[in-house]
Formats: structure tokens, sequence, C-alpha cells
């Protein structure tokens, strides 16, 4: 049909955007850790700097989402979002203290506060013709090809320039090239809520309850998901990996990440959030391969860990497209994002503290909190029957 091809044209190019802005940002990013670690900045600062760049670009999304939904200009918000999510990322390579760099990558993560509520809001239009769980995999999968090319392209110049630095300038290329096709996009498709069907809702209608049962299983997933700057300030540490092969580690669960996304999307669209179950299952293997095991374990441990990714990239947003009606959606994803913003943060404080006391604690806690949110996600399967309906179902 030609509104299906259309919205299906739309997800593709916004995922193109994200593609452009995920080489920028996760080729810087996989090597932040490590670049921290070489400045001087002990396991803590790198947890705590990790987990409050996150608190920060989670956090402020709760603000975002109010307000993309009350002024309704999801694209003039998505755009500022995405040219200061990429704009401070080559000014990386002229720090040269670790506080500096800190407070560079914290600037980039206020950009994705910025431009993610509305840009989701604008995504779950789209998918609603194609399939929810499809049109958030599909478009987790793009992103993720680009947090895969950036860490390569940050490789190759580092194995060729020799430092840190000099692998945050290539960057400038795939951030140009996002912004000029956001820009297009937007006058091509002025109004993507046009794909979904018009709905009558109650403009003071509260988020329903399930919404926030769900948003506490997110909460609990986030708390013991390590994030990557502790992972690559582990493996510099303890000789895992060297400057030039970290950013490949990363790479490659990015990697998975685009091919999970696809993968659960198309499941979740057929079997629901029981999806969630086996992903949660799956992750929690990640902790004690990356930080307990050697090289070749890690490497098994950082496909876990895209798998986990993959699966609270796209599964979980496509699930609240199901919760919430359209017009309370950037706020839902605002609220959905602080949430999981402030679980990390303390997650990300925690494990850090945890790092430079004892690995084998860090181990249980990660893969305890990945266990622990299954029985959460029962009971929102139990409670909701719309996030296990079919795929014609939603796109009729």
């Amino acid at each position: 049909m030609p509104q299906k091809t259309a919205a299906l044209k739309f997800v593709i190019l916004l995922g193109f955007v994200s593609l452009c802005a995920d080489a920028t940002y996760e080729g810087a990013r996989s090597i932040t850790g490590a670049y921290l670690e070489v400045l001087g900045a002990s396991g803590t600062v790198v947890g705590l700097v990790a987990g409050f760049g996150e608190l920060i670009g989670y956090g402020l999304r709760l603000v975002i989402g109010y307000l993309s939904d009350q002024t309704g200009k999801y694209w003039g918000i998505t755009t500022l979002g995405y040219i200061l999510n990429t704009a401070v990322v080559p000014l990386l390579a002229l720090t040269g203290r670790w506080e500096a760099a800190a407070g560079l990558m914290m600037a980039e993560r206020t950009g994705k506060a910025v431009r993610t509520p509305p840009r989701d809001a604008l995504l779950s239009h789209g998918a609603s013709q194609i399939g929810r769980g499809f049109g958030f995999g599909l478009h987790e999968a793009m992103d993720q090809t680009g947090a895969v090319m950036g860490p390569l392209a940050v490789a190759a110049m580092i194995y060729f320039q020799g430092e840190y630095r000099n692998g945050f300038t290539i960057l400038i290329v795939p951030a140009v090239l996002g912004l000029i096709v956001l820009t297009v996009l937007q006058f091509i498709y002025p109004n993507p809520s046009d794909f979904e069907d018009k709905i009558e809702t109650n403009q003071a209608e509260k988020l329903p309850g399930i919404f926030w049962i769900y948003l506490g299983a997110v909460a609990i997933i986030a708390a013991g998901y390590a994030d990557f700057p502790l992972i690559a300030f582990h493996f510099q540490k303890q000789g895992i990996a060297s400057g030039q092969t970290i950013p490949l580690f990363y790479a490659l669960a990015m990697g998975v990440d685009a091919v999970a996304a696809l993968i659960f999307g198309y499941m979740f669209d057929r079997i629901g959030i029981s999806i969630l179950i086996i992903a949660a299952l799956l992750s929690s293997l990640f902790a004690p391969l990356v930080f307990l095991g050697d090289t070749h374990l890690a490497l098994l441990g950082m496909a876990f860990w895209g798998v986990g990714m993959g699966a609270q990239e796209s599964v979980l947003k496509a699930a609240i497209a199901g919760m919430v009606p359209k017009n309370k959606r950037a706020t839902a994803y605002g609220i959905f994002s602080t949430g999981y913003g402030l679980s990390w943060f303390l997650g990300s404080a925690f494990m850090g503290i945890l790092y430079d006391r004892s690995i084998t604690s860090l181990v249980i806690f990660s893969g305890a909190t990945q266990l622990l949110a299954i029985p959460f996600f029962v009971w929102v399967k139990l409670r909701d029957n719309n996030l296990s309906t079919p795929l014609q179902d939603q796109v009729s």
C-alpha cells in the first residue's frame, strides 16, 4: 500500500540520520573510557563520568518530552538536539585533561537528550504502519550500523596516526552528512503523525498504570548494565585489548546489537513482551565473560552485551508505543528515558566503585539485576494484552 511504502521510506531515512549520528558519537565513545585512563582518571571517575553523562542525557528528556507534546514542534526540537549531539565530538581532539574530556562527553549526552523523545515520537508514527517492533528494530539496526562504522573509522585513524586524539577528527564527516539528510527529511515529511490513524483521546488522560510497572522493570535492567567506558577501562587496565583493538570490541557489540534489534523487533510483533524475558536471560551472561574472562571470552561477552543493547533500544521503545496514546507519547518516552537514565547513573557509579574494590562483586550485581527484571516483565505481560498484539492488528 502507498501509505505503508511512504512510512517505510520515512523510517529508513530517519534511520539513516541516526546512522550518521551514531557513527559520530559512538565512534568517540568507543575510546573515551580508554582516553580518560590515559589522561589520568581512575575507575571510580570513569564510572561516575559515564553514569553522570547518562543521568544528564536521560534526565533532561523528561522536560524535552513534555515540551515536545505541548508545543508540537517535534522536528525543530529534534534538529536542535542532533546539532548539539554531534557538534561537540570533534572537540575531544583538543582536550588535554580528563576534566575537559568529561565535560564534552556530558555535552554530547545533552544533545542526545534533546533529540531523542521527539524523534522517537516521530518514529512511532511511521512504525505504526509497518509493525512497531519491526519499525523500531529497523531503526535500531541502522542506528547500530553507524555505531559499527564509527568505531571502525576511529580504529583505522588510531592505527595510522597513533593517538586517541586523531580518532576524533574523522567523525566530523558523518556528523555533517546526517544533519543534511535531517534537514531534507522534515521538508518531505512535515507531519509524520498522519501515518497513524487519528484516534480521539482525552488530552487530560493520565499515563496508564501498566506503564509505571514497565518502567520499574526497565530501571532494574539499566542499573546493572555496565556502560562501555567502564568496560574499555577494564580492557585497557588488564591488557585484554590495546588502544587499537578496543574500538573493534565495541564495533563487534554494535554489529550484534543491529542484528539483535531486527530479530527481537520482528519477534515482538509476534509474541509480544515475552521476547524481553529471553533478552534478559542472554544479557545476564555478559558481565562474567567481560570482566572475568580472557580476550576470547571478553569477545563473547561483548556479543551478549550487544544482544541486550539491541533489545533495549528497539523492543523497549516499541512496547511504549502500544501502551500510550500518541498525543502523550513524547512525554512517555521522556519519562521512560529519565527513569532509565537515573537508574543507569546509580548503577554505573556503583559498579565503578565495585570495580575498584571487587570485580567479582560487580559481576554478581550485574547478572542479578538482569534476572530480577524478568518477574516484572511477566507482570506486565499478564496485565496488558496489547503487548502481545499480532502484527496484522498493529498495522490495520
